[in-house]
């Protein structure tokens, strides 16, 4: 069993919206969150779909599953305080469902880059390895401030070695699930995604190299170059852009 995961539960205060949390903004005639939901429905290896959603739009975000064809949601599970306990909220809702050895795939319902062959490579290296973090290469200079001064410049670090942690990030159920009740039993709700919680668990992460597209709309700037590309895909100005199911 593989079961995908979708976080929907940000508000968007950094893409400063008048009325819509950012995941139901509509590109191209369809909310950001669809354009996810798009391409794990159309992988033929997804065979389930959970969403952690704003409670107050889990009603309006049902109505856009109907409108869209969307079948491979199952369920619908409000947020939590914090980020990670959204996705635990999503966890747990799994660990209910289905067995322990089911492949999880914890992405942002803003991620709507992903492609289908990323997704495939996901599963793979943790049927292989155990778990599979998306990255994708830094390819600018990576500069470390220190925390008492932040005008100074403390290191640089060889953009060689350094990754950008994206999504999706995959895990096997009953691994993400026992490192969230730890973490919920040292009363730690905080972390800043599963890769940082698992790591913190103790366990050694894999990596998956994603595109370099995949970015998560999280800005006004985010916003505009998601659109951008859709425009330029539709006509025929990007070469080899990846089948996303958009």
């Amino acid at each position: 069993m593989n079961c995908a995961l979708i976080f929907a539960g940000g508000t968007g205060q950094r893409m400063n919206t008048k009325s819509l949390p950012k995941q139901f903004l509509m590109i191209h005639g369809k909310p950001i969150i669809i354009h996810t939901l798009d391409v794990f429905e159309k992988s033929q290896l997804i065979d389930s779909v959970i969403v952690v959603c704003l409670e107050s739009w889990i009603g309006y975000l049902r109505e856009q599953l109907t409108i869209f064809g969307i079948k491979k949601v199952q369920k619908i599970v409000p947020g939590g305080k914090t980020g990670q306990d959204s996705i635990y909220n999503g966890i747990k809702l799994i660990h209910d469902l289905y067995a322990e050895d089911t492949i999880v795939l914890i992405h942002d319902g803003v991620r709507p880059l992903i492609d289908t062959d990323t997704i495939e490579r996901n599963i793979k290296c943790v049927q292989e390895h155990g778990n599979a973090v998306t990255v994708s290469p830094a390819l600018e200079t990576i500069a470390v401030r220190p925390e008492s001064n932040q005008q100074k410049i403390e290191k640089i670090i060889e953009r060689k070695n350094c990754l950008l942690a994206k999504a999706p990030q995959s895990f096997f159920l009953k691994d993400i699930y026992t490192a969230h009740q730890l973490a919920r039993s040292n009363n730690l709700h905080d972390f800043i995604d599963s890769a940082y919680l698992m790591q913190w668990a103790g366990y050694k992460l894999f990596t998956v190299e994603g595109p370099v597209y995949n970015i998560k709309i999280t800005t006004p700037a985010d916003f505009y170059v998601f659109h951008a590309i859709l425009d330029a895909h539709e006509n025929g100005q990007i070469n080899g852009f990846a089948n996303n199911g958009a």
